[in-house]
């Protein structure tokens, strides 16, 4: 059809169908954190707000965007799936929540694999890195911000620091690998999303709960905790929560809007790292208003947990699948160059 005839037809048409074809693609952006403003709040809300101001500019507002935080459009562990269908356009969501259907997934949490913010984003252009893209691209998935947290223990007793300090506990990790370390560490293991900890641990039923240092402080559990390990000393819990965009919605878009999209997301990266960063470092003060003990991971800690997760968290997700085994091939280089 040329441009005229195209013209002509719109021109022709009822007006609610010439509202549709003027309409911009207004997507939808899901996440399970507190909801705020641009300028205030969760960071993981903020940078979604941040996305999509700055690709609606970009686009002379051809993208708009719509954003749902606090689990408000669907349940933490349903987004995955319904970014791979098309259900849902886009979502910040922890990449090991999607362990139980893709278990490629669950290196985003790993044990001891990541310990430093600079290991974690070396990823992006690495050989690792460039194979999970490979492989959520297969599943379905475009990875638009790369985002990485560290994160602590809160507890309900004692500090949480050595492998040994899980014994007889009810803990919560975060990932299968995670949960692995901690019944190794002889834990028992409880699972849920992080949204859900603090009213587990209000309610007795959760004893300590590994999370970021950001939802340490978003989900208040401050209010329940009698002790805190911070990341400011390093961490073995390093997660990998990305910005992602269904492949099916991203084939939609034009090259121009595709190009605005990656480019807003690759730009915003900065200001995750240095607001996870920020987080790590505030955490603490907001705890010790509350009384809390307060302590820092160290170094002989760090590796007394590397080695619990060799011995069988490493080895059991190597097992999984071909993908998995190269995934961890891959990501074990990028621990021998730091």
């Amino acid at each position: 059809m040329s441009r005229r005839a195209m013209l002509g037809a719109i021109a022709t048409s009822p007006l609610w169908m010439q509202s549709a074809w003027a309409q911009p693609n207004n997507l939808k952006i899901s996440h399970q954190f507190p909801g705020g403003s641009i300028a205030e709040g969760d960071f993981r809300d903020r940078l979604c707000r941040m996305f999509a101001a700055n690709v609606e500019r970009r686009t002379r507002g051809g993208l708009k965007f719509s954003i749902y935080p606090s689990s408000s459009l669907m349940a933490p562990n349903a987004q995955f799936a319904a970014l791979r269908s098309g259900g849902l356009d886009m979502a910040l969501v922890p990449l090991s929540y999607a362990g139980a259907e893709a278990p490629e997934a669950n290196i985003g949490l790993m044990p001891g694999l990541v310990t430093s913010y600079e290991q974690g984003y070396g990823w992006k252009n690495a050989p690792v890195g460039k194979e999970l893209t490979r492989i959520l691209h297969d599943q379905g998935l475009v990875v638009i911000s790369w985002i990485w947290q560290a994160g602590g223990v809160a507890s309900r007793g004692k500090p949480i620091v050595h492998p040994e300090d899980v014994a007889g506990l009810k803990v919560r990790g975060g990932s299968h690998e995670m949960d692995r370390l901690l019944a190794d560490a002889g834990a028992t293991v409880v699972n849920m999303p992080s949204n859900e900890i603090q009213a587990a641990m209000r309610a007795g039923s959760l004893d300590a709960a590994l999370t970021s240092s950001t939802s340490l402080i978003s989900f208040r559990l401050q209010e329940s905790a009698r002790a805190l390990t911070t990341a400011r000393g390093g961490a073995y819990w390093f997660m990998f929560e990305p910005l992602m965009m269904s492949r099916t919605v991203f084939d939609r878009l034009s090259k121009q809007q595709q190009a605005a999209v990656m480019a807003v997301g690759a730009e915003l990266e900065g200001f995750a790292r240095k607001a996870a960063r920020a987080d790590d470092a505030a955490v603490a003060a907001v705890y010790a208003k509350t009384g809390a003990q307060i302590v820092d991971m160290n170094a002989e800690a760090l590796r007394k947990w590397q080695a619990v997760a060799r011995t069988n968290a490493w080895r059991e997700y190597a097992e999984r699948s071909a993908n998995c085994a190269k995934l961890l091939q891959l990501a074990e280089q990028s621990i021998a160059m730091i």
